[in-house]
């Protein structure tokens, strides 16, 4: 910078009355805006009243782009005057003012959605959230969560609900939001990092090729995508010093995963709200988004008018799952759609397809596997018959 040169933050830490702003642009220009307290003194016009101007007092100039106004501050300076030109000029202030305000702006919007959480929606969103934490033992003291956004609805309030958490300061814990680039477009990404400040949400992003990797995969490319995807981030999170990475799964997802197993996969199994991670070792995966419906986390995306990406996959990029052909979107809009209807007739349908899996009889499942073990009822038929007659004399 020019000896001569200041920025308005410099110059308004000088007291009000140790200065003068003077404003040398012409009449005209004068009609798209000044600077406050500026007084206005045409270039044209600095030479017959600079005898005016007190030697002891700081002056400061300024035009519209700070070029004019820096050479008569250093042609003043020659002369004995405290002179200096504001950096950048007019245009540099207007849009230094623009993005405080911004700044301002975003600031406030990051707490009024923290405000709905606490309010509005406390008991569908944040209740839940620490529901799932506490029943499923999510968050222990000491942990360091990586709290993964892919830049959707679910992940970022995934990360605000990590935030109140925080606040809460019930036991100490760390965490980093933490953001993989594998190859968004240049509009996702912009609309992520957006999102981020807007809500104030101080992400890490790490860049990986993962969609050039799988592009020209033609068998289950979605299925490569999201192991790849998973071993980045757990790789990353324990790169930042993580034990956990935290997933924005809902609890539609869950019920919704239940039935494609069944439906398409032939098997019962559902989306476990937390993992121990089998190639990285000492990592676990946590769900806490785990008993939150997408209604509501909908509602209050709607409600604080925030808008996020669809789907980050560079083959669709308007699918809501990673799938070039798709199908796997198609079977869950299925599915989807499957558990409306029969909602329409039973309001109890989610809830019990949800419960299922924590009431699971042994005693009436012919066959079933437990740590990569096949059992088959007739394994222990003979013996349990035996055991029961016993009971029985």
């Amino acid at each position: 910078m020019n000896t001569v040169e200041i920025t308005y933050e410099q110059m308004k830490q000088w007291e009000e009355e140790s200065y003068l702003l003077i404003d040398i642009r012409s009449e005209s220009h004068l009609g798209y805006g000044t600077i406050p307290n500026a007084i206005h003194i045409p270039y044209e016009q600095i030479e017959e009243k600079k005898d005016t101007f007190s030697k002891d007092k700081k002056i400061v100039f300024y035009c519209t782009r700070g070029v004019i106004s820096r050479d008569l501050a250093g042609q003043l300076q020659e002369e004995g005057y405290l002179s200096y030109s504001l950096a950048e000029g007019y245009t540099g202030w207007l849009v230094s003012e623009m993005n405080q305000k911004q700044e301002k702006e975003e600031e406030a919007k990051a707490k009024e959605v923290e405000k709905s959480i606490r309010k509005k929606f406390h008991k569908q969103l944040f209740s839940k959230f620490a529901k799932a934490i506490n029943e499923y033992q999510l968050v222990q003291e000491g942990d360091k969560i990586a709290v993964c956004i892919s830049g959707g609805k679910d992940s970022m309030l995934m990360a605000k609900l990590f935030q109140e958490l925080k606040w809460h300061n019930k036991f100490p814990f760390e965490l980093v939001f933490l953001v993989m680039d594998p190859g968004y477009n240049a509009v996702n990404r912009q609309i992520i990092e957006n999102n981020a400040k807007l809500l104030n949400i101080p992400i890490t992003i790490f860049e990986s090729d993962i969609f050039d990797a799988v592009f020209n995969i033609e068998k289950s490319p979605c299925y490569l995508c999201a192991r790849m995807r998973r071993g980045h981030l757990y790789s990353k999170a324990k790169e930042l010093g993580c034990n956990k990475i935290a997933l924005g799964h809902h609890y539609d997802d869950v019920i919704e995963t239940i039935l494609m197993g069944m439906l398409y996969g032939a098997q019962v199994q559902t989306m476990m709200p937390k993992l121990h991670s089998t190639n990285f070792e000492g990592m676990e995966l946590i769900r806490p988004m785990y008993l939150i419906r997408e209604d509501d986390i909908k509602h209050w995306r709607d409600y604080n008018e925030l808008y996020f990406i669809q789907c980050a996959c560079r083959f669709t990029d308007t699918c809501s799952t990673c799938n070039p052909d798709g199908s796997s979107s198609s079977k869950r809009m299925e599915v989807k759609h499957m558990i409306a209807q029969m909602k329409k007739t039973n309001p109890f349908v989610e809830s019990n397809i949800f419960r299922s899996m924590e009431n699971v009889n042994l005693d009436t499942v012919i066959g079933y596997k437990q740590n990569g073990v096949r059992h088959h009822f007739l394994d222990d038929y003979k013996s349990s018959c035996e055991r029961k007659e016993s009971q029985e004399l």
